[in-house]
């Protein structure tokens, strides 16, 4: 599995990510289950019965500047909401909890090493990555391997230009002003799922992102231009290749 493509599966680790949020209005009345948008800009669906809308929006979490996705439809689709439901909650102090939850968890016992679990050949791989994004390795060493594949992934991308304050979320969240939040799912809930993979396949993800460290950023560049064209299909494929082990699968797609 190509660390890139986890990319587009969750929220909460480092708050990177995609996800779905979706935007309610109680009082239209539509039919149900057809297309929100049409031609070029990012894909967004409407679900409606008799009186209620859902508009269900694929978003990223970390976009470079310049980026123009904030078109009418989208905008037409927040205003005439009456609540905003991202993947997890987003506000400021769920933020601070999520960065000390995904310490507190992703952190070995002590007395072990992260270095200390890999074959000398992993451990030579391991660290090349890590030079390459300037991280000394004894920094990394209380992580589990989880955390250390996930902040693999990150770095590259916040050393090359892509920021979350530049991602969807945090765009929608600012311009929704008042409207009532929710949230699909909790962050202890999606840090579980990393933390429960057996170890074996969270250092097979580690080295896995250590390997392709160099893919990360040609590969989101790829999904996002997908994305901000509203292809889903060829952007389901990107996120698709590689999918091979099933620990990982297991754990981030059917669980």
């Amino acid at each position: 599995m190509k660390l890139t493509n986890l990319l587009a599966l969750t929220a909460a680790p480092l708050a990177l990510f995609a996800g779905s949020p979706a935007f309610a209005d109680d009082h239209a009345a539509t039919e149900a289950a057809v297309p929100a948008t049409v031609g070029n800009g990012p894909a967004m669906w409407k679900v409606a019965d008799e009186d209620t809308t859902i508009y269900l929006f694929g978003t990223v979490h970390v976009l470079p500047e310049g980026i123009d996705w904030y078109d009418a439809t989208i905008a037409d689709a927040l205003t005439g909401s009456d609540i905003i439901v991202t993947e997890i909650p987003m506000d400021p102090g769920s933020e601070a909890q999520l960065q000390q939850l995904t310490l507190t968890t992703g952190v070995l016992p002590m007395g072990t090493t992260l270095r200390s679990l890999l074959t000398p050949e992993q451990t030579t791989v391991y660290e090349a990555a890590l030079a390459k994004v300037g991280v000394p390795p004894a920094a990394f060493d209380p992580f589990k391997p989880w955390l250390a594949g996930l902040t693999l992934s990150l770095l590259p991308l916040m050393q090359q230009g892509y920021a979350p304050d530049s991602g969807v979320e945090k765009v929608l969240l600012g311009k929704a002003g008042d409207k009532p939040q929710g949230a699909l799912e909790t962050a202890e809930f999606q840090l579980g799922i990393f933390n429960s993979m057996p170890q074996d396949a969270q250092i097979t993800f580690m080295m896995e992102a250590a390997d392709g460290i160099d893919e990360v950023k040609p590969m989101l560049d790829r999904m996002v231009a997908k994305w901000a064209e509203g292809d889903a299909e060829e952007l389901a494929a990107i996120m698709n290749e590689g999918m091979t082990d099933p620990a990982i699968a297991e754990a981030l797609l059917y669980t």
